[in-house]
């Protein structure tokens, strides 16, 4: 089944009194990107996100955003210095007797000092967070994965559609090729008939005009071409597995064809086909950008 390049993914984790919320939003592109942003004390995670995301997305640009929320009570601690308190206060005592003045020295002003009281946040136990932030990248990339499926299927119908208009019209070029030769060859009989001052023309000298244009209008070839060309597009879009390079190939192969046919065939009929078949090819073409 194939897969378009563009989706949205979220997926949530919680642990340790946090919440991780992880979205991916992935577009098109010609090869396989993965662009992350990460609060920074989560950087280490960074590599290990790239690789588990790029495990599952082949083709494409996937930007990702983790974000941490505090979902419970924080086990923060509070530290007090009684060594650099009691320097504070026989400094302050000191400079008192120093300069004279009297008062007492009042507690608040002391825990005010700088250092005296501080307040430690937990350290940030990122080796203990990974299992979670993983769930929390797993359920965003399953969501992803699945929102492109979803429009890779309505790609392939797209596709397979167009697919089998071509299919037509290369076949109504090839049903209509014969006549062209055929055609040339009573022109040519006219033609001849007209210079030849006694009418009568040889056949031999027919036979040889007439094979002549038909080896340079031959488009049997170019046909086949593209009648192997068309089979294989749909062998893809029935691929489980990433095909978008092979059908940017697919469908330079098959415009080659069509121009080819264009140039060699001289005839309204399949020109007003080439014309419509390079018209569905350009439709194909735009969709096959959104491949995976």
């Amino acid at each position: 089944m194939i897969k378009s390049m563009t989706g949205y993914g979220r997926g949530e984790a919680v642990a340790a009194g946090k919440k991780f919320i992880f979205e991916l939003k992935a577009v098109n592109h010609r090869y396989n990107e993965v662009v992350l942003r990460l609060p920074r004390s989560l950087s280490p995670l960074e590599d290990r996100i790239r690789r588990f995301i790029q495990a599952r997305i082949a083709r494409g640009r996937v930007d990702g955003f983790l974000g941490v929320e505090e979902c419970g009570e924080k086990n923060a601690t509070v530290k007090v210095d009684k060594a650099l308190a009691a320097a504070y206060y026989n400094a302050m005592k000191e400079l008192q007797e120093t300069l004279g003045i009297g008062g007492e020295i009042q507690f608040q002003e002391l825990v005010a000092l700088p250092g005296v009281v501080t307040v430690e946040e937990p350290a940030d136990d990122v080796e203990e967070w990974w299992p979670s932030i993983q769930n929390a990248v797993q359920e965003a990339v399953d969501n992803l994965v699945r929102m492109r499926m979803v429009e890779g299927e309505q790609l392939a119908r797209d596709l397979l559609s167009r697919s089998e208009r071509l299919f037509y019209l290369n076949q109504s070029i090839r049903e209509r090729s014969p006549f062209v030769v055929e055609e040339y060859r009573e022109r040519l009989v006219a033609r001849l008939n007209d210079y030849m001052r006694d009418g009568i023309i040889t056949p031999d000298r027919l036979a040889a005009e007439a094979t002549i244009f038909a080896e340079r209008s031959s488009i049997t070839e170019e046909n086949v071409r593209l009648e192997s060309h068309l089979q294989q597009l749909k062998s893809c879009l029935t691929a489980g597995e990433s095909v978008g390079r092979k059908l940017d190939f697919l469908i330079q192969e098959m415009n080659r064809e069509i121009n080819t046919i264009a140039s060699k065939a001289s005839d309204l009929e399949i020109s007003r086909a080439v014309v419509e078949a390079k018209s569905e090819l350009e439709k194909i073409r735009e969709q096959v950008q959104n491949i995976e």
